[in-house]
């Protein structure tokens, strides 16, 4: 009895596999042809990570605060600092290791100065392993024609207010309820 219910069992899935198949088989295949053809990458996908610049100066909005460094996971950032003239920091050198990189996105959401984002870009595949550590010009060159915008920063929540004491008596904070109230 046990044969012939396996049988039975096996036969029904064949049925549902070509019932599936049956279904797609009238409709035409999506096909992309690589190279010319892409798939549009989505809003918020994580690809390459890049160094945004200002598009008035063609300066680096990075200032060197190493936030980004010390919060990312995997340590595939590592960022030296040096100041100018005038005293303000930049970054000498500013290095991503993709082959550690994890594309989370913390760097990218503690940075106060929009000086880092990941975009859809995906198609930075190489032989040579070296070429996926990327120095601050490359990173530039990639951000250039990223388009961004500022971050609106949240406003903090308001603080509660403070309760009311009454300064005659060492009760703590003063409520309305009365002795007749409570009866």
């Amino acid at each position: 009895m046990g044969v012939l219910k396996e049988i039975f069992k096996g036969f029904w899935n064949l049925l549902i596999g070509l019932k599936t198949t049956a279904k797609y088989l009238p409709t035409r295949a999506v096909t992309l042809q690589y190279p010319t053809e892409r798939w549009p990458m989505p809003e918020r996908s994580r690809g390459v990570v890049v160094l945004l610049t200002d598009s008035e100066t063609g300066e680096l909005n990075c200032n060197a605060c190493l936030v980004c460094m010390r919060q990312c996971p995997v340590s595939a950032i590592t960022v030296t600092q040096a100041k100018n003239e005038k005293g303000e920091r930049y970054p000498e050198t500013f290095t991503i290791d993709n082959t550690i990189c994890c594309f989370c996105g913390i760097c990218e959401e503690v940075c106060n100065f929009d000086g880092i984002k990941l975009t859809g870009k995906y198609e930075f595949s190489t032989f040579n392993k070296a070429d996926l550590f990327y120095d601050k010009h490359k990173l530039q060159s990639l951000g250039r024609d990223v388009p961004y915008e500022k971050k609106k920063k949240p406003k903090p929540a308001p603080k509660p207010a403070a309760p009311v004491t009454d300064p005659n008596s060492d009760s703590g904070p003063k409520t309305n309820d009365s002795a007749e109230d409570k009866a």
